[in-house]
Order: C-alpha cells, then sequence, then structure tokens
C-alpha cells in the first residue's frame, strides 16, 4: 500500500553521536580515515533511536475505524493488519473501564483537536501496558472508496520502553559528566564518539579537539597499537579487557604516565556491535606506590630466606656460602665474604671497643659469588684508585685467598667503625655500585660482606643499606656460632684423642687391632671410647663403651670414665664390680652433689642446675686371661660383642645387658667363657650398626657376615669391617675393637704348688732357677733365685696355707707367688738396725714392676722381668 510505505518511511537520516551535525576533523587526522557523516534522506541507520523503543503509527478514517495498520502498529499489537484495518480501536485496544474516556478522545480529535497524553492499552494477547499517544486530526485521508475525507493520525509509543531509555540515558550522563574516572566511546572505526571531562583533563586536550580522534593521536606508537589491537579484540569477540595497564607520555603533559584501561563492546538491537566504551584511570601514583610496596615485600621475603637459609650448619665457609645464595642474584650481581684467618681457627676477631686497630688485619676470602663475567679483576680490590687490596688480584679473586684492605680504605674503615660504606666503584666497566657491610656478632668484627651491583642495575640506596645490615648481622650471628662450635669441636677432638689408646695396644696372648672413626656429618665429637689395659697375670681388660649425648660435655665425661676403668682395673675387681664402681661415678657426674650430704660448701654453693646433668653410658668389661684362655664379661647396657670361633660362624655372645652407667639401682652380672685359640672377639659401638636407614638386627647381621667373610689379617679385617658399614650411615662415631687369641705355648707356663713348710723356700728357688736355665734364660737365673726366695719366705711368714708358685713367659717372666692370707704386702723403710724388712725394697730394685692382688681365697705377690 503506498499509504502505509509513507507512514512507515520515517524520513529522517541522523550521524551517530551528533544527529544532523558533522564531527569535526582534527588537523592530526590521517588522510586515509573516514569523512564525517552528514545529514541524508534515505532509509534509517542501524541502530537509530525507533530500533530501541515500541512505537506504533496507524491512521483512523472519519467513521472512527482504522483505515491504515503499520507493520511497528502490528508488532506494537500484536495485531495484523488484516485484522486491524476496519476495527474499532477504542475497543480493540483500549481496556473497558476506558471505553467511554476513549470514545469522547477520538470523537474531538475527528472534529480538530490535537491531544498528548498517555493511555492505557491492551494488545490482542491480554498484555496491558501504558503508552504516550498523540493525536492529531488529518485531512486528505483516502476513505475505502479512494475519496479524500477527515480522519486521524495516531501515534503510540510504550512509556515502560521510554521511561528505561531515559533512565539510561540520564545514567550515562550522570557516569560521563560527574564521575572522576575518563570516559569515552569508540565507534566501530575506532574513533572517538564521546569523551568526558575528566578523559579530556587527563589528555590535557579540551573535548571538542578529541572528537573523531583515534588512539594515534593520544598515545605513544607503541602504546597505541596495543590500545587499537585491545579495542579490535572487544568489538569481534566481545569479551572486555579489564585493567589494560600501558605507560605513555601525553601531548601537553610533561613525564610519563601509567594507565589503567577497561574496554567494554556497545551491542545494539540483534547483539550487533556499535562501539567501545572505555574507562581509563590514570595510575601513575598507584604504580609507584605498588612498586615500593613491591620492593618491600621482596626485602621482607629476602630477610625471611635469609632467616631460613643462613646457619643452617655450623661450618664457616659453609655458612659463608650461604649468605652469599640469599643475596646473588636476588639483591645483587656480584658479592664476596671476607673472614680474618684467626676466625678459621676459631679464634675471635678484633672487638670494636678497641681504639687502635686500623682495620688492615689479615682476612681470607672465603665465598664468592658472581653472575658477571669477567669480574675476577674487581674482586681483589676496593675499588677505588690507589687504594687495592694487598696480594695478588688473582689469589684473592678466588676462595681461600687472603688480603689486607689498606688503612684508610673504605673497607679498613668498615672494620674498624663496624657501619657500612659505599666506597667509588672507580673505573671498572662492569660495576655501577658497590657496597661494603661489615660483619659484626657480640660487639666483634669477623669480616665483611662486599656486594657489588653490574652496570643496568639501581645503584644501592638507603633502603638497600638497612636491608644489607639485616642480613648481614643475622649471618654474623651465624658465622660467629660456627666460630665458637670450631674452636669447641677442635678442642674437644683434641681432648677426645689425647684420651684413646695411640696406635694399636699390645696385650698377653691376644693380637690386637682397633679403629676410631668420627662421625661423617662433622657435627659434634662422641663420647665414644675403648681402652686396652694390661693386667698382672699375663691377663688384660677389654673395654668399649659410649657416653650417651655429643659435645664437649661428652668427651670430658668419656675421658673421666675411663680414667675410672684404668684405676680401678689396677684394683683387680672384678668385672661386675668395676662396672658398678662406674656406675656410681657416672651418676657423681652428673649430679655434682651425689654422695654428699652436708660437706663443704654444700649449703653456701648451691648445686648449679645446668651443671647437674644426667650423665648416660654404656659399657662393656672384659677380663682375659692369657694362661687359662678363659674371658669374664660384664656389661651395663651396651651392645653384646660378637663371638667368631674357628670353623664356626660368627654369633652376639649372651652377656646379660645390664642397665646404662649412670642409672643404678640394678647390679652387673657376669659371664665366663673359654675362648678357642684362633677365636676372634669384636667389641663395638652402635655406630658401627645402627642407623636411621634400617633396623639394628640388620646391622648386627652385615657386621658378622663381615667378620666371617673378611681376611685372616687382624688389621686387614677391621678396615673392611668399616668399609662393609660405614658408607651405609656414618651418622655417629664409631669405635672397634677386635681381639684374636693367641694361646701360649705349652711350655710358656710352669706351675707348682709347695707345702708351707721352710724347706719350700730353696725347693722353690731350685724349680725356678731349672725353669729359666731349660728355656735358656741363664741371664735371669740369679735375680730370679733371690727374689723368689723372699716371695716365697714372706708367704711363710705372713701368710697361710698351701704356696702356689708360678712362671710366665711371654715379652717378660712373670714370677707369681700366692697364699691365702688376705694382708697385703706393704714395702716399709727398714732402719740400720732392724734384721729384717728388706725383701720387698729388694723385688722393687731389681723387679721391672711388682704388685700383689687379691684372689676369692687370699692373695698374689708378683713381679716382672725384661727377658
Amino acid at each position: 500500500m503506498p499509504a502505509r510505505e509513507a507512514l512507515t518511511g520515517s524520513g529522517h537520516a541522523a550521524v551517530p553521536g551528533q544527529p544532523g551535525r558533522p564531527a569535526p576533523v582534527r588537523e592530526s587526522q590521517p588522510p586515509s580515515a573516514p569523512a564525517p557523516r552528514r545529514a541524508r534522506w534515505g532509509d534509517a541507520d542501524p541502530g537509530s533511536i525507533y530500533a530501541f523503543i515500541r512505537v506504533a503509527t496507524f491512521a483512523i478514517g472519519a467513521d472512527g475505524r482504522i483505515s491504515q495498520w503499520s507493520d511497528r502498529a502490528a508488532d506494537f499489537f500484536a495485531l495484523p493488519a488484516a485484522e486491524a484495518v476496519g476495527a474499532d480501536p477504542v475497543t480493540t485496544f483500549v481496556p473497558r473501564e476506558h471505553w467511554q474516556r476513549g470514545r469522547a478522545r477520538l470523537e474531538r480529535t475527528l472534529a480538530g483537536e490535537e491531544w498528548v497524553g498517555t493511555a492505557p492499552y491492551r494488545d490482542r494477547t491480554g498484555t496491558e501496558g501504558l503508552a504516550e499517544v498523540y493525536l492529531m486530526p488529518a485531512t486528505g485521508l483516502a476513505d475505502g472508496a479512494g475519496e479524500a475525507a477527515p480522519g486521524a493520525l495516531c501515534l503510540a509509543v510504550d512509556l515502560g520502553k521510554l521511561r528505561r531509555i531515559e533512565t539510561d540515558l540520564a545514567a550515562s550522563e550522570a557516569v560521563f559528566g560527574q564521575t572522576p574516572s575518563g570516559f569515552f566511546l569508540f565507534d566501530p572505526q575506532l574513533r572517538l564518539q564521546r569523551v568526558n571531562q575528566a578523559f579530556a583533563e587527563a589528555v590535557g586536550l579540551p573535548q571538542p579537539e578529541l572528537i573523531g580522534a583515534g588512539p594515534v593521536d593520544l598515545f605513544a606508537p607503541a602504546e597505541a597499537e596495543r590500545l587499537q589491537a585491545a579495542l579490535r579484540q572487544v568489538l569481534s569477540s566481545g569479551d572486555p579487557v579489564v585493567d589494560l595497564r600501558f605507560n605513555s607520555a601525553l601531548p601537553g603533559r610533561t613525564g610519563e604516565r601509567r594507565w589503567a584501561i577497561s574496554l567494554y563492546r556497545l551491542t545494539g538491537p540483534g547483539e550487533r556491535p556499535i562501539g567501545v566504551a572505555g574507562q581509563v584511570n590514570d595510575v601513575t601514583s598507584r604504580h609507584v606506590a605498588e612498586r615500593e610496596a613491591a620492593g618491600v615485600r621482596r626485602n621482607l621475603a629476602l630477610v625471611n630466606e635469609a632467616s631460613a637459609h643462613i646457619g643452617s650448619t655450623l661450618d664457616l665457609e659453609t655458612t659463608a656460602k650461604e649468605l652469599l645464595d640469599v643475596v646473588v642474584p636476588q639483591f645483587c650481581d656480584l658479592a664476596t665474604v671476607d673472614l680474618y684467618s684467626a676466625l678459621l681457627s676459631g679464634e675471635s676477631g678484633p672487638s670494636l671497643a678497641g681504639t687502635a686497630y686500623d682495620g688492615s688485619g689479615e682476612l681470607r676470602r672465603v665465598a664468592v659469588s658472581s653472575v658477571v663475567g669477567g669480574a675476577a679483576s674487581v674482586l681483589g680490590g676496593d675499588g677505588g684508585p690507589g687504594e687495592q687490596a694487598y696480594g695478588s688480584h688473582l689469589a684473592a679473586a678466588e676462595a681461600g685467598g687472603t688480603l689486607c684492605y689498606p688503612p684508610r680504605s673504605p673497607h679498613a674503615r668498615a672494620l674498624r667503625t663496624g657501619r657500612s660504606a659505599i666506597p667509588d666503584p672507580g673505573p671498572d666497566p662492569l660495576l655501577r655500585s658497590t657496597l661494603v657491610v661489615p660483619l659484626v656478632a657480640r660487639d666483634t668484627v669477623l669480616g665483611l660482606v662486599q656486594l657489588s651491583r653490574a652496570i643496568g642495575s639501581e645503584p644501592f640506596d638507603a633502603r638497600d643499606v638497612a636491608i644489607a645490615e639485616e642480613i648481614a648481622a643475622r649471618a654474623a650471628v651465624c658465622v660467629d656460632n660456627a666460630r665458637l662450635y670450631r674452636r669447641e669441636h677442635e678442642r674437644a677432638l683434641i681432648l677426645q684423642r689425647s684420651l684413646l689408646p695411640p696406635g694399636n695396644p699390645e696385650a698377653s696372648g691376644l693380637e690386637i687391632a682397633c679403629r676410631y672413626r668420627p662421625s661423617s656429618n662433622n657435627t659434634e665429637v662422641g663420647g665414644d671410647w675403648f681402652d686396652v689395659i694390661p693386667l698382672p697375670g699375663h691377663r688384660t681388660a677389654l673395654v668399649i663403651g659410649d657416653v650417651m649425648g655429643r659435645g664437649l660435655r661428652a668427651a670430658v665425661a668419656m675421658g673421666q670414665l675411663r680414667t675410672a676403668v684404668r684405676t680401678l682395673a689396677m684394683l683387680d675387681l672384678e668385672p661386675a664390680e668395676v662396672l658398678g664402681a662406674l656406675d656410681d661415678i657416672a651418676r657423681g657426674l652428673g649430679d655434682p652433689g651425689h654422695g654428699s650430704a652436708s660437706g663443704y660448701g654444700s649449703r653456701a654453693h648451691a648445686v648449679d642446675e645446668e651443671a647437674a646433668e644426667v650423665y648416660l653410658a654404656t659399657c662393656v668389661y672384659a677380663v682375659y686371661d692369657a694362661v687359662t684362655r678363659r674371658c669374664i664379661f660384664a656389661n651395663a647396657g651396651h651392645l653384646p660383642p660378637v663371638l667368631l670361633s674357628p670353623g664356626e660362624p660368627a654369633r652376639m655372645l649372651d652377656v646379660p645387658p645390664g642397665l646404662p652407667l649412670g642409672v643404678g639401682g640394678e647390679p652387673f652380672e657376669e659371664v665366663e667363657l673359654a675362648l678357642p685359640d684362633g677365636a676372634l672377639l669384636g667389641l663395638y659401638t652402635d655406630g658401627l650398626v645402627e642407623s636411621r636407614k634400617h633396623q639394628l638386627d640388620e646391622g648386627l647381621l652385615a657386621f658378622r657376615t663381615a667378620l666371617q667373610n673378611g681376611g685372616s689379617v687382624l688389621e686387614t679385617l677391621c678396615d673392611q669391617v668399616l668399609n662393609e658399614l660405614d658408607p651405609h650411615h656414618g651418622e655417629d662415631d664409631i669405635a672397634l675393637l677386635m681381639a684374636r687369641v693367641r694361646a701360649f705355648p705349652e711350655d710358656a707356663v710352669g706351675d707348682w704348688r709347695l707345702p708351707a713348710e721352710p724347706t719350700s723356700v730353696a725347693k722353690a728357688r731350685e724349680l725356678a732357677c731349672g725353669w729359666l736355665l731349660v728355656r735358656g734364660l741363664e741371664e735371669l737365673v740369679d735375680t730370679t733365685e733371690l727374689l723368689v726366695s723372699e716371695l716365697v719366705t714372706n708367704a711363710l711368714r705372713h701368710g697361710k696355707g698351701e704356696i702356689r708358685l708360678r712362671l710366665l713367659r711371654d715379652t717378660t717372666v712373670v714370677c707369681e707367688v700366692w697364699d691365702d692370707g688376705y694382708a697385703q704386702p706393704r714395702q716399709r723403710r727398714a732402719q740400720e738396725t732392724d734384721e729384717g724388712g728388706r725383701g720387698l725394697q729388694l723385688v722393687s730394685l731389681l723387679a721391672e714392676r711388682w704388685g700383689s692382688r687379691r684372689t676369692p681365697h687370699g692373695k698374689i705377690v708378683w713381679f716382672e722381668l725384661t727377658v
């Protein structure tokens, strides 16, 4: 229908953003930019206002019925033209309760009266709404016969849609006009269509000049390309870009700014993109604050890492390397640690309280770390002209070299005053800045750490100095702890070594081999010890023990117990008695007031709680008699000895373990065994067989297997056992004592029993001299004859019961005289008028050694002569 076409054609045209007016063109606009659009007649542009609101137009004839019906009216009232034309608009669209008013309004309009107002309506589906209606009289409308007749035109707009558009426009105006953030709108050609005052102020240009501008007109080329790419991405995908950060120097603004832009796509009907809206904020100050906060967080993390990483061991060199691992490359590019040479031996450095020290003492470079190639030339000096450190650069550039800083150099000043210094890096092309921080702990200067940054890095500032000093202070405490430990460790190790038997001791009837190996982690000395103690009568005491705990206290306790064992062994006590006495001694070590109720100083000097430490130790004490080849064992909580007899597998001896020394309360038991010729006895500490990596039973089995499969040479066998068992753990000190039985020849012992008669003296002389002559020991006959006569005479005079004479030959000749008397002989100085009392003086003068010991039924007096 021609009339309907006339009604549906709007006959208007609009330019987006500025209807009816061309957009201004800026001088910087490139020639290829599209020309601004001008007002024109024709079809409505996509995205016009009519695409967003519901509007209906139709014509009413002179008879009051609908004569023409547009497509928008059909959509508005959900009624096609075929049903609408000829219908009464009042009864069709106006709710029943408003018919009378609607009819009166229509009649006045047909009579020539215009009306604009709101009116309720109802579409064919029954949905009611409110519309803004414009009724105006019209002439020249064709009636059904095609004749011109009076009528009316009706324009209805959905009031709900209209109000929402008004609200959206008001909100948009509020956002653009009042918000402090910069807002802008780009069209699909990426040209600005609208900006608010905040955006104009941010970029330093008036609003009119910004309309039609593109990203290249506002920002630097690189940043403009990033913004254009983001705009295209938002247009094509519809996904927003939030918080896009970039830097740019704007026209008319000094300095580089930091921007944060968020972009969102604008869509029209049918989800058609019609532009991009954006929000921009100048976050330069926030960026600076964030960068400073990130620097603070990074520095705190560095300090925390230093606290966790530095000081994991008590080794000076390792601690210095841990310090450099923290600061390189997180804090600097090149760093060295120089410590006073005296510290490496456990001594202390100069004190800050001293006034005569000039800071030029000898230091040793213990650690170097660098990520800068070719920096060796700057490691040896302090960087100042003419102020190079004494000594070779190449030696000082590597860890282990020694150097001395000149007294007036910044390094020496830092060592002298304990304050940091930032020396001039000099002409070196690699370094940008250098910082020297002294290592000070407990008011003692230990050395210094030198930190350098390469060209291209920021120079050290006051905040960097504070962080470096904090890290150096923590590292200095760890270095000083390592120094103190090294001093204590060295002294304890010297003490421990001095208390162990030197070399391989000798014993009658036994081949001895022993080993002591400190733990592989080299942290603290332990309390492991062993000893081989010769006893009268060709007997030998074999001792092995382990003081629980580590450190100097354990080493001292070990020395005290070892000395006590030797003293008790000389008293010729039984093994169980020796352990019982050691138990009392161990308890006395842990409790200085043990055994004294009200002794000297008990009231005035209270027992130090720190000194009242529990000393516990395990120990095996065995006495082997080379003549009878019998061995008596007693055990105080130690691992059982191992016995390997010829032709038999190695086995653990069933010796009652007892309680450790220092516990008290229980007696110790003894076990006596006969050892065959060639038998191998092994005593050891738990470090050999016990480990966190395997069970104790596995270690004991491995030890027995190593003994069975080892060689025949005892020294080689010791090394084989250690090589097989120690590499698997090495977590504790190891003490190993091995003894192989070597039986005496049959003629090495002479044993006789004599009655308690005077004639036994002559008989004893005769027997002793004959025994020596048979064995070719004529040079000992005279001395032996005299001394045997004296001892047998004393036995008759001061003893009782049967007399026993025994001669033993090994590396020496030992003569023993037994009797049933308990009174021990005592040497005294005889007066000139005394007829007797000179027998023991003769024994003491002529014999190599002599002594007496108790037996279960009396005593034995003996002397020893060198062959």
